[in-house]
């Protein structure tokens, strides 16, 4: 199965800089970053290999590029889903579930191949997440560990991206796999696993665990040493 191009005009209508990226991010998806030289990104977007690194100097630049677009994009139509109200529209998902399948699978090879710019991209993700949360009034405790365990469970997700599709019984390129990752999220996020009473009583638990860990000294930095 052939991955689609990431939202935005036709394939052949991109500039030459573009075509590159998108060749690039289906290619490392596809094989990771390790797996893919320049010349097979250049014979994808049909350019010489001097002209990927006359407009990004450098693999590495180009994999930056393709993290910043991959991040962008997701982040674009996730607001176009839920801000826009655009998830319940017909034609919406169709248009759009074949680009976030490829656009999570090119992170999750990111991430695994230790880019530093996708970690640069998870602390922005994570102010993200807690500025909407903030926004929004969610009724949390501790909203930026709340921001940070929610994105780092769906990083975790696209880490694992394909161990999940195979667990479902699906290929690591299936839509339909990916419709049901995405309706399984929705799923955890919709239902209340812990009872009310049972999380406070747990809550209360793990603050009076951090409350004798703070009048507790650690041994391994006796008080006044330096």
């Amino acid at each position: 199965m052939a991955f689609p191009s990431p939202p935005g005009p036709a394939f052949e209508d991109l500039t030459a800089r573009a075509r590159i990226r998108d060749a690039a991010l289906r290619l490392f998806a596809e094989r990771g970053i390790g797996g893919v030289s320049v010349r097979d990104i250049a014979g994808a977007a049909g350019v010489s290999p001097g002209l990927i690194r006359h407009h990004f100097g450098s693999k590495d630049g180009l994999r930056d590029a393709c993290d910043s677009h991959a991040v962008d994009s997701l982040m674009r139509i996730k607001e176009q889903g839920v801000g826009e109200g655009q998830y319940a529209a017909p034609g919406f998902l169709p248009a759009t579930e074949p680009t976030r399948l490829l656009l999570h699978r090119y992170l999750g090879r990111s991430i695994i191949d230790g880019s530093p710019a996708a970690a640069a991209r998870f602390a922005d993700l994570v102010d993200l997440t807690e500025r909407w949360l903030l926004h929004e009034k969610v009724d949390v405790e501790d909203v930026r560990a709340y921001a940070a365990v929610f994105v780092g469970s769906h990083v975790g997700l696209l880490v694992l991206y394909d161990h999940v599709q195979r667990a479902l019984g699906s290929g690591p390129e299936s839509v339909a796999g990916n419709i049901r990752i995405s309706k399984g999220l929705l799923e955890l996020h919709s239902h209340t696993l812990l009872d009310p009473d049972l999380a406070g009583r747990m809550r209360a638990a793990y603050d009076r665990m951090n409350d004798q860990g703070r009048s507790t000294p650690d041994p391994r930095f006796p008080e006044g040493a330096s």
